[in-house]
Formats: structure tokens, sequence, C-alpha cells
């Protein structure tokens, strides 16, 4: 069985401003994405089974990666922290509302928000507040 990561993705505004803040960072066009955090994740063959981290950008889930291995970092305070290695290719998601939280949580695959088509050009998409709240009550 899959299970995916959601987490906030803090101090960033939108979609694209996520994607230029992982393109900035990246020492190549191919290089693993990385986000470290201290819990390691207790169901890690599900995670390495197929599963995405998806990021919450302010209050709405709206996008994933694919998450492709955990690594093990040892911070300068010596204290274990887990890396979570994921593809760099940002993949845009059906916008999903989440309250704030600390951490990560476990998302089942069928409580994950279905990608949005390439097709689907950035001036024709409503912005994800109002795409939300029409998921919400089932228009979109």
């Amino acid at each position: 069985m899959t299970i995916h990561l959601v987490k906030l993705c803090v101090g960033i505004e939108s979609f694209e401003h996520l994607q230029s803040f992982r393109e900035a960072r990246a020492t190549s066009p191919e290089s693993p994405s990385q986000h470290v955090t201290r819990m390691w994740p207790k169901r890690e063959p599900e995670l390495l089974g197929g599963g995405s981290l998806y990021w919450v950008i302010k209050g709405v889930i709206q996008a994933r990666q694919r998450i492709h291995s955990l690594e093990e970092k040892i911070g300068e305070d010596g204290i274990r922290r887990c890396a979570i290695l994921m593809e760099p290719t940002l993949i845009r998601t059906q916008p999903a509302t989440r309250r704030a939280f600390q951490g990560w949580r476990y998302l089942k695959p069928e409580d994950a928000p279905a990608d949005l088509f390439r097709s689907t050009r950035a001036e024709d998409e409503l912005p994800a507040h109002l795409a939300a709240a029409l998921g919400e009550i089932g228009v979109l």
C-alpha cells in the first residue's frame, strides 16, 4: 500500500514561488529536491512505494513531488533528522484546503487531490483560494 505526506510550505506564496525557490536551490536540473524534517516517518516502506509529498501553500494543497528516498542527516546540533529526497518536478494538483498543523501528516491515496492536466494554461486558472472553495462545494 502507498501513503503520502502533507507538509506546510512556510514562506511560499504560490505554486510559481515554490517552483522558482526549488529551481534556485537545485545543484542541477536533474538533482532531487530535498526537505529536511526532524521526525523520521514510521511508514517508510509505504512512502517509498510510490508516495508523494503534497505541499500546502497558503492553506491549500497546490502541488506535489514524488518521494524518491529518505536519508539520515545529522544536524550541527548532533540531532538525527530525516531528509526527504524527491523528484525535482513539481506537479500542480487540484486545490484542496487544509487547516494549519505542525510537522507533516500522512495522506491516504484516496484522499489525495488529483493532478491538474499539463494542458491547463496558467492564465485560465482560478486563484487557489477560489478554486479550493469551489472544490469544497463540489463545483470544481
